[in-house]
């Protein structure tokens, strides 16, 4: 069991031997009856709290998370703290909000659960009922990031217990939160750095054939460097996680003029694309690496001459994107294994190169929407893939 999982078991328990003996008549009393559904309103009360809790602490998720801890734990005023100062506060007793920072002080300093009566509570408010607080610490992997305090007519072993238990599991949500970020940091990270894998060599044989241009035909150098300057630009630029086809698209066509002045006639280029599928979002340059390992495969390997197709289908809740040459093909042997190789061995021949693609569509999407080459020697090479029209909820457009 995970500990956040045995921290949640522990809190059930707690609950059950702290609060619900105070509460014991509000349950049915017959067999398997308060107690299911006392075990049933902890987990679900814990429920509650734990997605504003996984977005880490701060005085939004506080805001909206203690509330449910202060029913879990069933005290008259709860509080939640960052290292810094209250970021959230709930119950009647507000007359303590101000104190409540310098409560969480030593708990902070020490890492320790700390107990506060006397004195130290007085608010100046007449009959306030408050007679002690209970004040655990927060960490996230061994730091103390924050507290938990738990105020009340009285203070038990049984109370300082249950926050101690609740604490914990706050903590547990909050390094989940922090795996969480950390682990989409460092997919951003690597999904930025694929992205910047533009070839050298189309860099090197675009700026090769604008300058051949440049003495027998200026005009076409000058509408060359200009379309050049247009795909590197939409290629390099900080680019969003996303993007729709009709951009990938404009894309692939400023590619293709600077392909078409370095083959001429001898590349020949097909698309068809449903109106539908224009505006379908789709991760930032996951097309042109297709189209370029097409002609790579279909012209420079068969003798600089051949035909790439772009087909793009509407298919109800996904589109479905295919980019296919005519050109010599490969064993199937070989195409099951070039998306692992290719990724393993960081070749792609210097551009962004198939296992990119498909693993950012991994990344995205899951395991069911990665790339499928169809290919055999002699018949060419065909590249699928399919995106869902919906963009998942973490991406941006």
């Amino acid at each position: 069991m995970s500990t956040s999982g045995w921290a949640l078991l522990c809190l059930t328990c707690a609950f059950l031997g702290f609060v619900l003996p105070r509460r014991r008549g509000e349950f049915p009393c017959h067999p398997g009856g308060w107690q299911d559904e006392a075990t049933f309103a902890t987990l679900h009360v814990a429920a509650m709290a734990a997605p504003s809790l996984r977005a880490g602490l701060s005085r939004e998720s506080a805001g909206e998370a203690v509330r449910h801890l202060r029913t879990l734990l069933g005290t008259g005023a709860v509080a939640l703290t960052g290292t810094d100062g209250l970021l959230a506060w709930d119950g009647a007793l507000e007359c303590h909000t101000g104190q409540a920072a310098g409560h969480a002080g030593t708990a902070l300093a020490s890492g320790r659960p700390q107990v506060v009566t006397g004195q130290s509570l007085a608010c100046g408010r007449p009959g306030c009922p408050v007679r002690g607080a209970v004040i655990v610490p927060l960490e996230v992997d061994g730091r103390v990031v924050g507290a938990l305090a738990a105020y009340d007519a009285e203070v038990s072993a049984a109370l300082v217990r249950t926050v101690t238990e609740v604490g914990r599991w706050v903590s547990g949500q909050l390094e989940l939160a922090e795996l969480d970020s950390s682990r989409r940091r460092a997919v951003e990270a690597e999904m930025r750095a694929l992205r910047a894998q533009i070839s050298p060599h189309f860099v090197y044989n675009s700026l090769t054939t604008i300058a051949s241009f440049v003495r027998t035909d200026p005009e076409r150098a000058r509408e060359l460097l200009v379309d050049f300057a247009d795909f590197t630009r939409y290629a390099l630029r900080r680019a969003r996680d996303f993007t729709t086809l009709a951009d990938e698209l404009h894309c692939v066509d400023r590619y293709l003029l600077l392909e078409r002045a370095r083959f001429g006639d001898r590349l020949r280029f097909t698309v068809r694309v449903a109106p539908e599928a224009l505006a379908v979002p789709v991760p930032f340059l996951c097309l042109q690496p297709l189209v370029e390992n097409a002609i790579k495969h279909g012209l420079v390997h068969n003798g600089g001459s051949g035909e790439v197709r772009v087909v793009i289908e509407d298919a109800g809740p996904e589109a479905h994107i295919s980019v296919e040459d005519d050109g010599l093909g490969m064993d199937p042997a070989h195409a099951r294994t070039l998306l692992d190789d290719e990724l393993r061995q960081g070749r792609g021949e210097g551009g962004i190169g198939l296992a990119n693609v498909d693993l950012r569509l991994r990344q995205i999407y899951g395991d069911d929407y990665g790339l499928v080459v169809e290919t055999a020697l002699g018949s060419g090479t065909r590249v699928r893939l399919r995106v869902p029209k919906a963009r998942p909820g973490n991406s941006s457009l």
